[in-house]
């Protein structure tokens, strides 16, 4: 909450001082857990004040009331885009999104976590075309908020089956746990607005995205796992245990010097 409010003050005085524009990456999740679907930027949402997920969803709610009225007060130029849910290669192996969690999870034969029955639906847009659409929104004159997102739907038991299927060799299986509490069961933008004024559309399928997503991890999850990372590790924690032992002696020295 403190990174979206007081982290978007910070930046919105930098902006009005030195004239920047200033591009919000929004999110989807402004949403919340939506009674309209497709979504439309005109929605307001539907989010719980005080859930668990309240700090993220009404973080980013504050920080596009902290940039609209910089603009209309102050004049500064703003651009706001909501993204819904991107991937791609380059992703954290363990920031705990779902595209690199079912990933890492099959590549590492564990099983594939699913939360909930699977039912609940997501859009899955890769990486270059959400670039490709806050380009287009930053070298636009429409200020926003436009989705950025993709306009095809999949359910989380839809992207695991197709993950599987992708890695053939894995050992994982399906595991069924709880749905965590306000978990938004259906998410689709509307992409009306985009295609309107930035002519911007995805143009990455879901199978092509998670093939070279899936490559990307592959790659990531060798290099760390064979004799040349274990190696690499051991020469850090030797090196490290050289620093400790030259800050000590340094310390002792300063310590007979202050005598």
């Amino acid at each position: 909450m403190k990174t979206s409010v007081i982290g978007t003050l910070n930046v919105m005085e930098l902006a009005r001082r030195v004239k920047a524009r200033v591009l919000l990456t929004s999110t989807s999740e402004i949403y919340g857990n939506p009674l309209e679907h497709p979504q439309s930027e005109s929605y307001w949402g539907n989010v719980n004040p005080i859930g668990i997920r309240s700090c993220y969803d009404e973080g980013k709610r504050a920080a596009e009331t902290i940039i609209m009225d910089y603009h209309r007060t102050y004049g500064v130029d703003i651009r706001i885009a909501r993204i819904f849910n991107s991937y791609g290669p380059r992703m954290n192996e363990n920031d705990g999104r779902v595209v690199s969690n079912f990933i890492v999870q099959a590549l590492k034969g564990k099983d594939i976590t699913i939360y909930g029955d699977g039912s609940q639906t997501r859009s899955f847009c890769y990486c270059k075309d959400t670039v490709n659409g806050l380009y287009d929104l930053m070298n636009n004159q429409y200020i926003g908020p436009i989705n950025i997102g993709n306009p095809n739907e999949s359910t989380i038991l839809e992207l695991a089956t197709k993950i599987l299927e992708k890695i053939p060799d894995t050992k994982s299986k399906l595991a069924y746990k709880p749905l965590p509490s306000d978990d938004p069961t259906r998410r689709l933008p509307n992409m009306d607005r985009a295609r309107a004024l930035l002519k911007w559309d995805v143009t990455v399928s879901l199978d092509e995205g998670l093939d070279a997503t899936i490559n990307y991890f592959r790659g990531v999850i060798q290099k760390t796992t064979g004799k040349d990372y274990e190696a690499r590790i051991e020469q850090i924690r030797e090196m490290t245990i050289i620093r400790e032992q030259q800050e000590a002696s340094y310390r002792a020295q300063l310590q007979e010097l202050n005598k």
